[in-house]
């Protein structure tokens, strides 16, 4: 596929690379299989791009591992691990405008958010960490007794990340970035949906000078190349983010295998709270992208009638069109699980506020659907449905907001809407989740740490917190002898 020009006049360039990069080369599978990719604004086959398996995992290791205990990548100055990931970080800009091409045919992602937006946002991901490279610093401990200590920050060796298919530009940057600064070389396994971004940012990171070995990605299917990698005995880290179902079984394979540790950014079901002092018609505008909206009831009859505004504005459609504010579903799965739950939740019950129907005569769109008269106990209200579905549920009282709000086995993130101080204190402190959003749903930043309590993972991704989490503490301590003091 190349060559090709949409209906907004964007020419979709030709496919460049659809192999394993493993120590700094292209290269076919052992095994000679490929799998398709495939564009979800029609259902065409993009490419094939080669399935890596267990024995490709495997070379992949142990370039990764030649790398760490022999390159150079570990033992540079964190002021030449700078350089290389800032001159990375403009090879992206340069070539932004290829990457959200691929991140659309091959996630739906939009076009025009991605060029200006995530794009951009990634490549000052990367930035950020490379001006850390330099600033990993350890401390000195005032000890008890007749010795003195201090405290090492070492890279924790070869790290395996998998990554998940709705932020493909993102979530490769969020997770290599911190490891690169930290020093760590890696295994990356982007999602079986996704692979085309991934194996050009390894092009990319080859180009600014990342030594060979340091970063390998495995394009393939998580049940062989995502388990080879949460199993295997000489990765010293993973790095996950899906669903907790599957997050459970890498934090069994890594138990299992060398006990590695693990970082897990799981599921969510993050409850969003709208209050009665809240200005309805930003509260609307903001709650576009919550999934478990909760409005209390001196408000609830004007928030629908503003909501159901804002949906007749929300256009589906071709994600290369500027118009457009929702494209695809990622595949033909996702796009059937996602109507599933919507039959699912007019079986139980639920008034259809608004869509609920598929749409377009091509491809895996989905009207933007909500639910009205929602119990807690309904499937569409507890199980994360990773669609354009919201539920919305009224309630009366602060204390009943934050009961049902945490009455989930998720903990990700949740939002707050009101302009009353004391209630945003007392509900963000209140809330089991990772992260709250007061009056700015979804305001992600490459210095705010992100992720989840409870069966939403632990581990954190962004800000100085992921730097940490791919660097070990070690402590030394050697004895003083006539020291006037401690």
């Amino acid at each position: 596929m190349g060559g090709e020009t949409n209906g907004s006049m964007v020419k979709i360039p030709e496919i460049k690379f659809t192999k394993l990069f493993i120590n700094g080369d292209f290269v076919d599978s052992l095994s000679g299989k490929t799998f398709e990719t495939v564009d979800p604004r029609n259902g065409e086959v993009i490419a094939r791009v080669a399935e890596g398996r267990k024995e490709d995992v495997d070379l992949a290791v142990k370039a990764a591992r030649d790398a760490f205990d022999h390159g150079p990548w570990p033992r540079l100055p964190g002021c030449a691990r700078r350089k290389i990931m800032m001159k990375f970080a403009d090879l992206i800009d340069k070539n932004s405008e290829e990457l959200a091409i691929l991140d659309t045919i091959d996630a739906g992602k939009l076009f025009g958010w991605g060029k200006t937006i995530d794009i951009p946002q990634a490549a000052e991901t990367l930035r950020y960490y490379a001006g850390a490279a330099d600033k990993i610093h350890g401390e000195t401990l005032k000890m008890s007794r007749e010795f003195q200590a201090y405290t090492l920050r070492e890279p924790i060796g070869v790290v395996g990340h998998i990554i998940p298919w709705n932020f493909p530009t993102q979530m490769f940057l969020m997770k290599v970035s911190p490891a690169l600064a930290a020093g760590c070389t890696m295994v990356v396994k982007p999602a079986e949906q996704t692979p085309l971004s991934a194996l050009y940012y390894a092009h990319l990171a080859k180009l600014a000078g990342v030594p060979d070995g340091v970063i390998n990605v495995i394009t393939g299917y998580g049940s062989t190349a995502g388990a080879a990698i949460s199993s295997h005995m000489d990765i010293d880290m993973v790095s996950f983010t899906g669903s907790t179902e599957v997050g459970r079984l890498v934090m069994q394979a890594a138990a299992l295998s060398n006990l590695k540790p693990v970082s897990l950014e799981l599921g969510g079901k993050s409850p969003l709270m709208v209050f009665d002092d809240a200005d309805v018609d930003k509260a609307g505008e903001i709650c576009v992208a919550g999934s478990r909206v909760f409005v209390q009831e001196g408000i609830y009859s004007k928030f629908l009638k503003q909501l159901a505004e804002n949906v007749k504005q929300w256009v589906v459609g071709d994600p290369f069109d500027p118009s457009t504010r929702q494209g695809p579903q990622v595949d033909k799965k996702q796009y059937k699980k996602i109507l599933s739950y919507i039959e699912h939740g007019k079986r139980e019950g639920a008034t259809l506020f608004a869509g609920g129907n598929a749409c377009g005569k091509k491809g895996y769109y989905i009207e933007p659907t909500i639910f009205t008269d929602v119990t807690d106990d309904m499937v569409i209200a507890k199980e994360e449905i990773f669609g354009p579905v919201m539920s919305v549920f009224k309630f009366k009282t602060i204390d009943e907001a934050i009961e049902r709000a945490n009455a989930t086995q998720y903990g990700l993130a949740a939002g707050i809407v009101t302009d009353n101080l004391n209630v945003a204190n007392t509900v963000s402190r209140s809330i089991r989740a990772g992260v709250i959003w007061i009056n700015c749903y979804f305001a992600f930043d490459k210095d705010c740490p992100y992720g989840g309590y409870k069966s939403s993972g632990f581990g954190r991704d962004l800000g100085m917190d992921a730097l940490y989490k791919y660097l070990h503490v070690k402590a030394v301590a050697t004895p003083i002898y006539n020291s006037p003091w401690l």
